[in-house]
């Protein structure tokens, strides 16, 4: 058969769970990529300028950082673990449908950190659930579930695409229009000002035409059967208090053995990583894999989270100058690129080594990028750039937390880790590269993209060399010491 049998019958048997996770990623989705394409109208909405606006990315992606890094706390049971799942998918539903009341740029961001909030403790939790239920099978399963961030992040743009302002903010008076346009025009001529000045960067008026809410009206309501899903899941479980017989609990013990008495000894939430007394003695080569793997991630994931974010900025800018419909695919298309790179990575998770599959994608970005800096003037490249950049950046998340989780055993921090990192990749990486397009105009979002991809692969490089230190350690004279350590589980089993 293509796919084994035995990770068939894992996922029969846990199929309710994971299908619930994979649901909530497309809530992850369609909430991380409505910003890029819908940014100028947000913008017009907020009457703010690019820089402005810049810092609604930043609250998003802060607040995933802190949700991401305090996700671990509701997993001491499955109750607990899911009914945070059900908060934070129906709170993404409400952010969606008060978007289009934010009239103040302060306003639309504390809405956006809520929703970030939402969307770390999403992202922590399904990612250790789906960890700790397949453990060395887990590569197929977080694949597939980052293939649902990638398929909600598709949707999120083309429901906005048909509601998206044809100019960005069109309702002036016909001599504010004329007047504008001649300013713009001397400001574009201008050789200092040539790439450092376009329309986003002028604050604009309200656009009272505005239909852009009507597309989070939509995201809203499709969104709201991922929270109901949860629950259901909560009630199929009996967990909730009103159910005869329902007691708390983590998982099955029959289908993990072990997982109870262990849940703080790895999968935690970051703080209580950090502070685990049996990470004491370990060697140099375990937290060198936690840091660099995270520092892959770092710029990675802050390559996705700029180019999803500003590609349409640039795009509209000179010298592209796309108009804005046009220019509103590209977000769409990075985003089934990347849905139909994690759905590729699925087969080929199961036949080549996550390692492997790193070097390639890493190596395909670069090359991919420095291409884009190549043709910068070619609309047609930019699409295919586009595509090619996605489907490259699309697995290299999931490869590096089955990677590093399977150089750990299972037993390290490396989920908790891996997700803080990317987030924070994300947050720093779209107020960066921002200010910087906004100083020293278009062509730079490229660069930044190649300088960020090139860190990221010598990064993966050290992270090769760890790792080969971590594996000559375990079996060197220290493994026995290590397995004591990190696998007290098992010695607890043997009396020991």
């Amino acid at each position: 058969m293509f796919v084994d049998e035995r990770i068939v019958t894992l996922f029969k048997r846990n199929a309710h769970h994971t299908l619930t996770y994979w649901s909530l990623f497309f809530s992850f989705g369609l909430c991380i990529a409505f910003l890029g394409p819908t940014i100028l109208d947000l913008q017009c909405q907020t009457n703010s300028t690019l820089s402005q606006i810049t810092w609604v990315f930043f609250a998003q992606q802060f607040c995933l950082l802190i949700g991401s890094s305090i996700g671990g706390v509701f997993r001491k049971t499955l109750f607990s673990a899911l009914a945070a799942l059900c908060v934070s998918a129906l709170m993404i539903s409400v952010i969606f449908a008060i978007i289009p009341l934010c009239n103040n740029v302060l306003v639309l961001a504390i809405a956006m950190a809520v929703s970030g909030l939402a969307m770390g403790i999403i992202d922590t939790i399904a990612n250790i659930q789906l960890v700790t239920i397949y453990q060395k099978d887990s590569a197929v399963f977080l694949q597939a579930l980052h293939f649902f961030i990638g398929f909600g992040a598709l949707v999120s743009p083309l429901i906005a695409d048909p509601f998206l302002s044809e100019t960005g903010c069109g309702n002036h008076t016909e001599n504010g229009t004329e007047i504008m346009h001649h300013f713009r025009n001397m400001l574009r001529n201008s050789p200092i000002a040539e790439h450092n000045i376009n329309q986003t960067d002028l604050p604009h008026e309200a656009n009272e035409g505005s239909t852009v809410h009507y597309a989070f009206w939509i995201m809203a309501i499709i969104n709201l059967p991922v929270p109901i899903a949860v629950l259901f899941l909560i009630y199929r479980e009996q967990l909730i208090p009103c159910c005869p017989g329902g007691t708390p609990r983590l998982l099955d013990k029959d289908d993990l053995p072990c997982v109870t008495s262990c849940s703080d000894t790895g999968h935690g939430n970051l703080f209580s990583c950090c502070q685990n007394d049996n990470m004491r003695g370990l060697p140099v080569s375990f937290f060198m894999i936690h840091i660099l793997g995270g520092m892959v991630l770092f710029m990675t994931d802050g390559i996705v989270g700029a180019y999803a974010g500003f590609v349409y900025t640039y795009a509209v800018a000179p010298p592209m100058s796309l108009p804005n419909k046009t220019a509103g695919y590209l977000a769409s298309i990075f985003w089934a690129a990347i849905t139909a790179g994690r759905l590729l990575s699925i087969p080929l998770s199961y036949r080549f080594q996550p390692g492997r599959l790193l070097m390639f994608n890493l190596a395909g970005a670069i090359v991919t990028v420095l291409m884009l800096l190549i043709f910068y003037t070619s609309s047609v490249f930019l699409f295919v750039g586009t595509c090619l950049c996605g489907l490259f950046l699309s697995s290299i998340f999931p490869c590096m937390l089955a990677y590093t989780e399977d150089i750990l055993d299972y037993q390290g921090c490396a989920t908790s880790v891996l997700v803080t990192c990317a987030g924070m990749g994300e947050m720093v990486m779209q107020v960066l590269v921002g200010s910087i397009i906004q100083s020293k105009g278009s062509y730079s979002f490229l660069l930044c993209g190649m300088i960020i991809a090139c860190i990221g692969f010598i990064l993966f490089i050290g992270l090769l060399l760890f790792q080969k230190m971590h594996r000559n350690y375990l079996t060197g004279t220290g493994a026995p010491k290590l397995n004591s350590l990190i696998f007290p589980c098992r010695n607890n089993e043997n009396g020991l």
